[in-house]
């Protein structure tokens, strides 16, 4: 029992992806979307094939 509340924290949580309403494709979320420059609706960065 002791050994199982010492290692609860060690669990690995799933990864959180959002479906981006532009592209269509799975990004994290609070990431800025690096082949569209894109976060929360705003162009930040340029993309980098152009």
């Amino acid at each position: 029992m002791r050994r199982g509340n010492r290692r609860s924290h060690d669990k690995l949580e799933p990864v959180n992806y959002q479906e981006d309403p532009h592209t269509g494709e799975y990004v994290l979320r609070h990431h800025v979307d690096l082949k569209t420059g894109m976060y929360r609706g705003r162009q930040v960065i340029t993309p980098k094939g152009q």
